[in-house]
């Protein structure tokens, strides 16, 4: 099963570099592999705590963000709009197919694809 999802995660990702290649954006198709690793940057809410890190991190890799800046951009005529949609939607893809998903507000490391936490940190996925 996992392999079936990391394959439809690939297809994810092909359709977005595709779509960024025959909309032929204005900041040109090479620019889609340098910003695909911006909303990691997200990241950074961690500093403030897990609750902020995890809500900074969700907003940056959740796919209906992306799909709702792409459709918002595409009847805007708002290229820049296109772009960021294309490139949220795309990162969301990549990281799920290397096994990172949208995080829990307890943990960094319990994500929505384990539903719990990794066997090795010794705490359950059940919530008090």
């Amino acid at each position: 099963m996992k392999q079936l999802l990391q394959l439809e995660e690939a297809a994810m990702l092909a359709l977005a570099l595709v779509l960024v290649y025959s909309l032929r954006l204005p900041s040109g198709w090479w620019m889609y592999p340098v910003l695909l690793i911006g909303p990691d940057v997200s990241m950074l809410g961690y500093l403030v705590g897990p609750r902020a890190g995890a809500f900074t991190y969700n907003l940056f890799h959740h796919k209906g963000v992306g799909i709702a800046l792409f459709v918002l951009g595409l009847y805007g005529h708002q290229p820049g709009l296109q772009t960021a949609g294309l490139i949220l939607f795309g990162h969301s893809s990549m990281d799920r197919i290397f096994g990172f998903g949208l995080k829990f507000a307890d943990d960094f490391k319990h994500t929505h694809l384990t539903g719990q936490f990794p066997p090795f940190t010794g705490k359950s996925g059940a919530s008090a």
